[in-house]
């Protein structure tokens, strides 16, 4: 049964190592939250209980440990009884245990790998596949475990955005009941596991790569367990390495807890009071979707972000997208250029069978709309007047993708019903310029901002001024450097099932060639 190790910095600064016998503790708390004692205590007493029940369930006997962490945390609680709701007590860390590990690596690493390949996410494994299909020696590092960014960094009720048909990996395409629908988060983690589990996949798990560069026979590589060689190295990691923070929050008082979009869990978890959202991408608009259905109060800092319509004329429109080709559609012929590997991914959802995140709607049902955040001002959060410009582009977009919809199926002779266009339910106040948000009526921010890319630890020339790798279809401009995971790699759907196998198929078949050439040069 999974554990959960958690520290409390009490008022006074001390800090306490807590323990929870289940991850049922993460129901009730959350990293980096700031809790009033008394509050803090009414939630580590409801997570340990359920987590004792937890116990009794699996085991069948009564979990001493979880009423006694719950005592040692009350009894400390007390010292504080006279301070007030002042006095907060701040999760600085909570981490759960991190389960079986099913490729051990050896104690150390040393030699030579051929080609290392480096993620053990769906990237790293549907090359990994492709790799040895083509005979190409190889090894896999992973640096916590097999699929560890939709175990770690997804809340409770994520779900893919794009219907589960689209999950292709290489030879091993979605073969549940539900072809249209949206895997859970666990149904993700068992698709990835159930892939893996289908050829030998030469895997270590809990490796570190510390340090990439060149080296005698192509590339060294510096491990938390030791030193490698390999001719060939895969960059399998995708591009959001750190979440990314506005600098404001770093104006904000520890009374107002933060975290980012991939600490978020569930609504339950956060501490009471009004919760703001800042971003609308799908993660910032799924969250705050979430908070909503859960009866939070919600403030959404709304950015420029599109939408999509879920289904339009009798279909998803994935599907439609998918017909015509849009997913194929290499980088170089987008009317943006490159320029639209850097551009926000549409919101919808694939949540309670699918549907559409219409902000206005859920405006009108009490979600607080604000325009983009600019900063802290004062005693509140100071927000652009562009809310109704952005809810208007937002719109525009969804609806400029039903008119390339309707000239295909115009062009195509199509037999589909015709379907009413959107119409905005609510729209903000005319006139609407800056508003602020006093800091008092929030006790919560969720930072969906994003991430960066971290490519420090890659001590070679493949990057260009902005530090994004420079490459075509994954080849980048180092011999035997490639890079795989990347949003538009070579296509929109490179950077999710749909297009992954497409990129690592054609990575692989460079790797061999590569090789080849290199061996009969040799």
């Amino acid at each position: 049964m999974p554990s959960v190790d958690f520290t409390l910095r009490w008022p006074d600064g001390a800090l306490q190592r807590c323990y929870s016998p289940s991850r049922s503790i993460e129901e009730s708390l959350v990293q980096g939250a700031a809790y009033p004692v008394d509050e803090l205590v009414r939630r580590c007493r409801a997570g340990l209980e359920r987590a004792g029940e937890r116990v009794r369930e699996v085991r069948g006997f009564a979990c001493t440990a979880s009423a006694e962490q719950l005592a040692a945390i009350e009894s400390r609680a007390r010292e504080f009884a006279e301070a007030g709701d002042d006095a907060v007590v701040t999760v600085e860390h909570l981490r759960r245990d991190r389960g079986p590990v099913n490729h051990p690596a050896p104690e150390r690493l040393a030699g030579h790998a051929g080609a290392v390949v480096i993620g053990g996410g769906q990237a790293g494994l549907a090359v990994s596949y492709h790799l040895r299909e083509r005979g190409v020696p190889h090894v896999v590092l992973e640096r916590d475990r097999l699929a560890s960014s939709w175990r770690n960094q997804r809340w409770d009720t994520f779900c893919l955005v794009t219907p589960n048909w689209q999950c292709r990996f290489a030879d091993h395409p979605y073969a549940g009941d539900d072809p249209d629908g949206f895997m859970l988060k666990d149904d993700i983690i068992a698709y990835v596991e159930w892939f893996a589990a289908s050829f030998p996949v030469p895997l270590y798990e809990g490796v570190a790569v510390e340090r990439v560069e060149g080296g005698e026979g192509g590339f060294q590589l510096t491990t938390s367990h030791g030193e490698l060689t390999a001719e060939q190295v895969i960059l399998a990691v995708g591009g959001y390495h750190v979440p990314s923070v506005p600098r404001a929050g770093a104006a904000l008082g520890p009374e107002i807890t933060q975290l980012h979009s991939s600490s978020y869990r569930n609504p339950g978890s956060l501490p009471d009071g009004a919760v703001l959202v800042v971003g609308s991408g799908q993660s910032g608009a799924q969250i705050a979707e979430d908070l909503h259905l859960a009866g939070r109060e919600v403030h959404l800092s709304v950015g420029s972000a599109p939408r999509v319509a879920r289904f339009y004329r009798g279909r998803d429109c994935v599907a439609w997208l998918e017909d015509m080709g849009h997913y194929d559609m290499p980088i170089e012929d987008h009317p943006e250029g490159l320029a639209a590997r850097k551009e926000p991914n549409h919101y919808v959802t694939g949540r309670d069978g699918g549907h559409d995140i219409d902000l206005r709607a859920m405006a009108r049902e009490g979600m607080h709309l604000h325009g983009r955040l600019l900063g802290v001002d004062g005693s509140g959060l100071a927000f652009a007047g562009d809310l109704a410009a952005n809810l208007d582009a937002a719109d525009a977009t969804a609806e400029r993708i039903k008119d390339a919809i309707d000239r295909h199926i115009a062009a195509r002779g199509i037999e589909a019903h015709g379907e009413e266009r959107y119409t905005p339910v609510w729209s903000p106040a005319p006139g609407a310029s800056e508003d602020r948000l006093a800091l008092d009526g929030v006790s919560t921010i969720v930072w969906a901002t994003g991430f960066r890319s971290d490519w420090s630890w890659v001590k070679l020339p493949a990057f260009d001024g902005s530090g994004y790798p420079t490459h075509y279809r994954g080849v980048t401009t180092v011999p035997g450097l490639y890079v795989l995971g990347l949003p538009w790699l070579h296509t929109w759907g490179s950077g999710r099932f749909a297009g992954i196998d497409r990129d690592a198929r054609h990575v692989a078949a460079h790797v061999a060639e590569h090789r080849a050439v290199e061996a009969a040069a040799a």
